[in-house]
């Protein structure tokens, strides 16, 4: 079984715990996802099953949004509600909910972020937070992130709500750590829930809780097979070569496909994106990158089986 399940993750289980769920429930250990959520967020984690994981770098590089709450006068040393208390600071006086949107505009567009100390950022093989739980001194990377758009939705004493569309690597936790010293005191994210990754939603959504019921009941498991988006599904947001019965043998093969070979339902293909390629049937053949002879080379290869299902490679 072959597919993209949404999932609404729930707060307290690791994205990995969620990806344990789905390998039961589809009986696969071939089982990634798209975008890490902490434990304490809540919302869209994209999980990919069996060729589906072939697609987890095209997932993942899409913006994110997300709905978050910021606590002020308290830092943790996980910038979050589930760190260890670090630090305390006043609040400013008279702090209003204009000076707030202040303060967040000023980190709209581009700019340099330093991660969270505790995150999956690798090091030489070993993520940040293996690290620090091993008791080593780490470093926090600055890398340049972008932040779309960013609202205030209210500030109610100590406590900010916002919404946030930002770029792939952004960390809100970061942003909320630099917004409150931005406010002239100390912060950390107290509640985060994703709503968006990429072309994906909450719309349609499998609860994550039922996700792990059907992990340990066979028979609430047709449910979820059901909610598995095809190949062809989970692919609709890119830009897509159509090729006729030549091209379909070049993709079969890995061999450039010239543009002799496309189809009039296709698009232009473009050298700034990855392009899908599907067959006069509408399978996902493969997913390819425009050359500068005019001709699409093959990047990732499916095996079109049955509609939708298709085979490994």
């Amino acid at each position: 079984m072959n597919g993209v399940l949404i999932v609404d993750k729930p707060d307290g289980p690791t994205s990995h715990d969620v990806v344990r769920w789905a390998r039961k429930v589809f009986g696969t250990r071939s089982v990634g996802h798209a975008g890490t959520l902490d434990p304490m967020a809540t919302g869209v984690l994209v999980v990919a099953v069996g060729e589906a994981t072939k697609l987890v770098p095209y997932l993942t590089a899409s913006d994110k949004r997300y709905e978050a709450e910021i606590t002020l006068g308290l830092a943790t040393d996980t910038l979050d509600a589930r760190g260890k208390e670090i630090a305390r600071a006043e609040i400013p006086e008279g702090l209003t909910e204009r000076d707030v949107a202040a303060a967040l505009a000023s980190f709209v567009g581009g700019y340099d972020q330093r991660a969270p100390v505790v995150s999956a950022i690798k090091r030489d093989g070993r993520s940040l937070h293996a690290r620090v739980r091993a008791g080593e001194e780490v470093e926090a990377p600055v890398r340049r992130v972008e932040l779309h758009e960013a609202e205030v939705e209210a500030l109610d004493g100590e406590k900010i709500r916002i919404t946030v569309h930002c770029g792939k690597g952004f960390y809100v936790r970061s942003l909320a750590r630099d917004l409150a010293e931005k406010l002239g005191t100390l912060g950390h994210l107290s509640a985060l829930r994703r709503t968006a990754s990429g072309a994906f939603g909450l719309e349609g959504s499998v609860d994550g809780l039922a996700l792990r019921e059907a992990a340990a009941d066979p028979a609430r498991r047709s449910a979820i097979h059901g909610a598995l988006l095809t190949l062809e599904e989970a692919t609709s947001f890119m830009p897509t070569v159509r090729v006729n019965e030549e091209g379909r043998a070049d993709a079969w093969n890995g061999r450039p496909i010239d543009p002799s070979r496309f189809t009039p339902e296709g698009a232009e293909p473009s050298r700034d994106e990855p392009l899908r390629i599907l067959d006069a049937r509408g399978d996902l053949l493969a997913i390819g990158a425009l050359s500068d002879d005019g001709r699409v080379r093959v990047v990732r290869g499916f095996r079109p089986g049955e509609r939708g299902d298709s085979l490994g490679a």
